[in-house]
This record gives structure tokens, C-alpha cells and sequence, in this order.
């Protein structure tokens, strides 16, 4: 990996700053691109990860929705049944796009808070979930490790974190069709869309540079998380992965 971040602009701000940028200049057409790029196996990939969460635990009643965008997978949990969701994201036009969603589906703001905060350094929570969810969001922390063990802080004694994340398929074949529609075609649809070709370049190179299955459980070892496991979807498209909070 490198030691340098990858960085959706060539520009002297932080990654966070420009992570927040990107997402306020596409968030009108961010869930109808998603659609469109992931030719909707989004959706299955969210469900798939309430399965592997159901095998480490049942109906928790807090759950946090870590850079939860427009708030789909906010939507996608209440399948669990919780008391309340809380979703963070560090972009207010994500957040705005998302609450227009919550009041369009008449989702009150006591069953699906959402907030902007940044999952690395939010301090307002502190062992009040058991559930962190976060979806294709770690890949755009400025700190890997310091947003995990934050998460953890924020997570009770055996909650669970469940993670989904674009990774790299093994397979020869899938990985080159993989790599073309990535590299190719994905940043030519984001620029005739959304005018933000850079967003969806980020997006390949972000997901390169982007520590894998095994590779990324390591991470969650190294911020203290242990039971963890992942499955692989779709061929190694993208990856669940998840763990449990070490109780003191």
C-alpha cells in the first residue's frame, strides 16, 4: 500500500476536506449514479451483510450508521428492527439529499437521526451501540486505524461492527473486466453525469490502494476487534466484513 493517501483532488487540503467536497458537489445524483454503476448489486450486497451480522448478534437496539450518505444502508437496518438508528456522515449535502428521503418515507427523526460528524474524531458517543455499520465508507478515512478504534469507542462491550467495502477480485478473468469497467467506463459515466470525473477516478484508485480480506482484518485485530470474519461477494467485487468490540 502506499504511504501516501489517495486523495479524490490535487489540491493542499486534508483528505477529509476534500472526501467532503467530493460528496457535496455529487450528492443530487449520487444514488441514482450508485444505481447505475453497480447496476443495483448494491442492494444485495447490503442485505447480505445483515445475514453475516444476524450470526454475531440479535436485534440490537442502537445502531450506528457510519458515513451514511443519503442513508441507504440507514434504510436497509431498520430490517433489524432497532430502537433507533444514528447516521453520521461528514457531508451536509449527503445528509440533505438523505433527510428528504426519511420525510418523503415518513421516518421520524427518533427512529433515523441523521448528523454531521466524522467518525474519526466524533467524541458526543461513547460505548452507546451495538451495531456500527459502515458502507463503503473506511476507504475515504484520512486514518484507517484511527477511525476503526474510534468506532469501537463509540460501539458497547461486545458490539459489532460490520463493514462493506470494495475490494479486488482473485479471479484472472473478473479481475480484468473488473479493472477496465473501473478504470474506464465507471469515470466516464461519473463525468457525463455528475460533471466529477475526479470522484469516480478516486473511487479506482481509493479502492487499489485499499487493504483487502485478510489485510483488512488485520486492521480490525490491530483496533481491537476480535470474532472477525468476511465474505467475499460477488466474485471479490466487494467484501463483508465483521467483528466484535472486546468487552473490558
Amino acid at each position: 500500500m502506499s504511504t501516501k493517501p489517495v486523495t479524490p483532488y490535487a489540491s493542499s487540503n486534508s483528505k477529509n476536506q476534500q472526501v467532503r467536497e467530493m460528496f457535496n458537489r455529487i450528492s443530487n445524483r449520487y444514488d441514482s449514479l450508485n444505481s447505475i454503476l453497480s447496476l443495483g448489486v448494491h442492494r444485495y450486497w447490503r442485505k447480505a451483510c445483515l445475514n453475516e451480522i444476524k450470526k454475531k448478534t440479535t436485534q440490537p437496539k442502537f445502531i450506528l450508521d457510519v458515513a451514511t450518505g443519503t442513508g441507504d444502508f440507514a434504510l436497509t437496518c431498520l430490517n433489524l428492527n432497532p430502537e433507533k438508528i444514528t447516521g453520521m456522515d461528514i457531508s451536509a449535502g449527503m445528509l440533505n439529499v438523505g433527510q428528504t428521503k426519511l420525510k418523503l418515507r415518513n421516518i421520524p427523526s427518533t427512529k433515523i437521526e441523521l448528523i454531521e460528524d466524522n467518525a474519526e474524531t466524533c467524541t458526543r458517543f461513547e460505548n452507546t451501540f451495538d451495531l456500527a455499520v459502515v458502507a463503503f465508507g473506511v476507504r475515504n478515512f484520512e486514518n484507517l486505524d484511527k477511525g476503526l478504534y474510534n468506532i469501537k469507542r463509540m460501539l458497547k462491550p461486545n458490539g459489532v461492527i460490520c463493514v462493506l467495502e470494495f475490494a479486488y477480485p482473485r479471479n484472472k478473468l473478473i479481475k480484468l473486466i473488473y479493472h477496465f469497467y473501473f478504470k474506464r467506463i465507471i469515470p466516464w459515466i461519473g463525468r457525463f453525469f455528475s460533471s466529477d470525473s475526479k470522484a469516480y477516478r478516486y473511487l479506482f484508485e481509493s479502492v487499489q490502494e485499499f487493504p483487502h480480506f485478510d489485510s483488512f482484518i488485520k486492521h480490525l485485530h490491530d483496533a481491537g476487534y476480535n470474532q472477525t470474519s468476511f465474505r467475499s461477494l460477488s466474485f471479490g467485487i466487494a467484501c463483508c466484513y465483521t467483528g466484535i468490540k472486546k468487552a473490558s
